[in-house]
C-alpha cells in the first residue's frame, strides 16, 4: 500500500506536498478549501501550477481531495439538496483543475426521509455532478460511513446499492476508513475475520472498486457506530487489524492515508504521524 497522510493546506495548498515528502509520504489527502465553509476563492492559476510541479518534485504518487463536511446529497430539503449538489460539482472541478486522482466524499444522511429515499438522493446528485462535469476525469470515492444517526453508506451493500444506481463505473469507486468499517460492525482484527470481511466486500462492492483507504484506529468497539479516531495500534482495532491491509497484494499500489489525531507541537505538528506511518510500514512483510 502507498502510505500518507491528510495534509493542512493553511501554509498554502501549494505547500501541501513539501510538508508530505517532510513526513515521508508516498500519497497525500487535502482539502481544496476550508471544509466548514461552502464558498471559497477560486484556484489562481499560479497556486495550481505550484501544486502540480511541487507534487511532482516531491515525488507524490497520488493525490486525493476530500470534499467539504457541510455538503449532504442525501438531504430530503430542496434547498439544501441544490446548495449541496452545486457545491459537489464545484469540488470536482477544483480537484481536476489539481490534479488529483480522486475526490473523496461522505455519501450523506437522509435526516428522516429513509433509507430508500436517501439513498436515491445520493445517486441522483452524484449523477447530476458528473454529468455537468462530462470532461473531468478525477474519480468520486464514496467514503464508507460510521452509521451515526441517518447516515448512509455504512455497509458494502449501500455501498454497492449507490455505486449501481450512479452507473458510473469509469469516475466512481470507495474509499474505506478503517474506523469506520470498524464501527459499522466489520471485524477484521484475525486472520479469519479478514477474509470474512474482504469475501463480503468482493461479493458487493468488488475489491476493484476500492480505490483508497483512510488508515485509523478506532476508539471505540466493533459496532459501536461512533466515529472517534486514534491513532495506529491505540485504539480498538490495534496493530493486528492493520497487519493485513497493508499485505494484501490486492491493495499493493492503493493510497492508504492517515486522518489520526495530531499530537505534535509548533515545531512539529506531524510528529504523531510520522509515528503512525512508522508503525504501519513496521507492518509490512519483508519480501
Amino acid at each position: 500500500m502507498l502510505l500518507g497522510a491528510h495534509i493542512s493546506i493553511s501554509g498554502g495548498i501549494d505547500q501541501a506536498p513539501v510538508e508530505a515528502r517532510k513526513l515521508g509520504c508516498d500519497v497525500m489527502q487535502v482539502f481544496s478549501k476550508n471544509q466548514q465553509q461552502w464558498t471559497a476563492n477560486p484556484l489562481r492559476p499560479e497556486v495550481v501550477e505550484r501544486f502540480r510541479v511541487n507534487v511532482k518534485e516531491q515525488r507524490i504518487q497520488s493525490v486525493g481531495i476530500h470534499t467539504s463536511y457541510l455538503i449532504n446529497l442525501g438531504s430530503p430539503q430542496p434547498s439544501l439538496q441544490e446548495r449541496s449538489r452545486a457545491a459537489f460539482k464545484e469540488e470536482i472541478e477544483r480537484a481536476e483543475a489539481l490534479g488529483a486522482t480522486h475526490l473523496i466524499f461522505h455519501p450523506g444522511a437522509h435526516t428522516g426521509s429513509g433509507e430508500a429515499a436517501g439513498l436515491a438522493s445520493i445517486a441522483s446528485g452524484v449523477r447530476w455532478a458528473l454529468e455537468a462535469t462530462g470532461g473531468c476525469k478525477v474519480r468520486v470515492l464514496l467514503e464508507i460511513a460510521a452509521g451515526q444517526g441517518t447516515t448512509l453508506g455504512c455497509s458494502f451493500e449501500q455501498l454497492a446499492h449507490l455505486l449501481t444506481s450512479i452507473d458510473a463505473p469509469q469516475r466512481t469507486g470507495v474509499c474505506i476508513d478503517t474506523c469506520h468499517l470498524f464501527a459499522c460492525g466489520y471485524d477484521f482484527r484475525s486472520e479469519k475475520d479478514y477474509r470474512a470481511t474482504l469475501e463480503k466486500l468482493e461479493d458487493t462492492v468488488g475489491v476493484k472498486n476500492v480505490f483508497a483507504f483512510h488508515l485509523n484506529d478506532a476508539l471505540n468497539e466493533l459496532g459501536s457506530r461512533v466515529d472517534r479516531h486514534a491513532n495506529i495500534g491505540e485504539g480498538n482495532i490495534g496493530l493486528s487489524g492493520f497487519r493485513p491491509f497493508l499485505n494484501d497484494k490486492r491493495f499493493a499500489s492503493t493510497p492508504g492515508y492517515l486522518e489520526t489525531p495530531l499530537k505534535g507541537d509548533k515545531a512539529r505538528p506531524y510528529a504523531s504521524y510520522e509515528t503512525d506511518l512508522k508503525t504501519l510500514r513496521s507492518l509490512v512483510k519483508k519480501k
